[in-house]
Order: structure tokens, then C-alpha cells, then sequence
């Protein structure tokens, strides 16, 4: 089921969706009008999705649900932050091998951790079928470059998506307190997953992608904002169709 789901939602992205679109008309050109009109379409979705409008309007909805924590946290708190990947041949230490989402997940992270007491930061996420370490080694690693003891770490390293992720804190933690830190955009759908399971998540959003911007400029930054904002509302979609069956 995990690789159905994200063959599934890769057709929702852009540029694979607005290809499918363009093929389609390509088998299509026999008719003249309706590939006209299904060229339109697609020439105004990715211009749509390209621009500051169309990505800001995706992602608004879902970032404008949970604002920046600052809250003190108290003494002997856990602090789970979501993983979102790495690169193995990037060179140079952990904390440069990690994608950008990551890199802003584990500043957040460990600015959440200075924010109590006897905090215990845990990260989480698999290595994959290329990867030499799971995700969640590497964050740890990035971690303590950053300074944070080693004992101060726990590692969800068998955790391939975030319904693994809210399994493992169930399993580990029952429903103690904790802080959850992950992208905004995630954020909605993340904290739907871990309350179903009855977990007492707070929310600490990070890695904001809504920006102002000329309307008129449209540029791969937008793309892939609007990208990351499909993404989850298909993944949103899918896990409430899974638990109503």
C-alpha cells in the first residue's frame, strides 16, 4: 500500500500531470477543437501553479492552521521531528546532507529543545532502498554537530511515512505530551494522523512556503510550493478515504 500511494499521488503533482495532459493531446489531434480546448486547460494549470497566486492559495490554508510555537515546555519533554530526507553523496558532514524541508525541521527542532528542560529530541524516517543510513541516523548525526548530546537522542529509523511515524510515538510514548515539529504544510495532516491514533501532539510548524510575490512571475520555486501543497491534500484525501473503509 505505501508504494500505491505514492504511485498515485505522483500523478496529481504538476509537471507529471500537466505531461499525462500533453500526451493525451497528442493522441487526441485528430480533434481539432477538443485538443484546443484540453491544451488550454493544461497551459493555464501550469501557469497557475507556476505563479505566486496559485501556490500561495494552496498552501495558505494549510500553513494559516498552526502558527510558530514559542511556548516554554517543561521539564522532561519529548520532541519528535519529522523526516523528509537526505542525500548520500552530497559530501561533507550530516547537517549538509540533509534536503532543505529537513534542515529547517531540525533547526526547529533543536530551538524547541532549548526551549525546555531535560528535553529528549526523537527523529524519525527510513534510509530507503539507496541510502547506506536511515534518515533518522542521519538527523541524529546533524544534531549533535549542532551540539546536542547523543543521550538526548532517539531514532525512529524503520519509519517510512508519517502513519509509521505516529505508530512508533504510540508505541513508545502512549499518549504522554509531546511537541511535534514538521513543515507547515504537513502540519494539518500530521497532527490529524497522531490525534486519530490518540496522541497528544502540539503542534511546532516550521518551513513556511507561503511568500509574497508578482503575481505575473512565474518561476520553479512556485511549482514546487504548489507541488508540496498537492501533495499533502492528496495525502490528506487518502487517509480519511483508508479509515472510512
Amino acid at each position: 500500500m505505501f508504494w500505491v500511494k505514492k504511485i498515485i499521488s505522483q500523478l496529481f503533482m504538476p509537471i507529471p500531470m500537466v505531461v499525462l495532459l500533453l500526451l493525451f493531446c497528442i493522441v487526441m489531434l485528430r480533434n481539432s477543437r477538443s485538443t484546443r480546448a484540453l491544451l488550454s486547460v493544461t497551459v493555464v494549470i501550469l501557469v497557475f501553479l507556476s505563479s505566486s497566486t496559485g501556490s500561495n492559495f494552496l498552501s495558505s490554508p494549510l500553513e494559516d492552521q498552526y502558527r510558530v510555537n514559542n511556548n516554554p515546555i517543561g521539564k522532561g519533554c519529548l520532541i519528535l521531528v519529522l523526516g523528509n530526507g537526505h542525500n548520500d553523496k552530497v559530501p561533507g558532514m550530516a547537517i549538509q546532507k540533509l534536503s532543505p524541508p529537513a534542515l529547517s525541521r531540525l533547526s526547529e527542532g533543536v530551538r524547541q529543545f532549548n526551549l525546555g528542560q531535560d528535553c529528549k529530541l526523537i527523529f524519525s524516517g527510513w534510509g530507503g532502498d539507496s541510502s547506506s543510513e536511515s534518515h533518522a541516523q542521519v538527523m541524529a548525526k546533524a544534531a549533535i554537530e549542532l551540539g546536542i548530546s547523543a543521550d538526548k537522542i532517539i531514532t525512529f529509523p524503520l519509519a517510512k511515512d508519517t502513519l509509521d511515524e505516529a505508530q512508533y510515538m504510540k508505541w513508545e510514548v502512549g499518549d504522554f505530551p509531546f511537541r511535534l515539529v514538521t513543515s507547515a504544510t504537513h502540519m494539518p495532516r500530521a497532527m490529524e494522523i497522531f490525534l486519530n491514533l490518540e496522541l497528544s501532539p502540539e503542534a511546532a510548524p516550521t518551513d513556511f512556503i507561503t511568500r509574497e510575490g508578482y503575481w505575473w512571475s512565474l518561476n520553479a520555486q512556485n511549482l514546487l510550493s504548489s507541488q508540496r501543497s498537492i501533495h499533502e491534500y492528496v495525502g490528506k484525501l487518502w487517509f480519511r478515504l483508508k479509515h472510512e473503509n
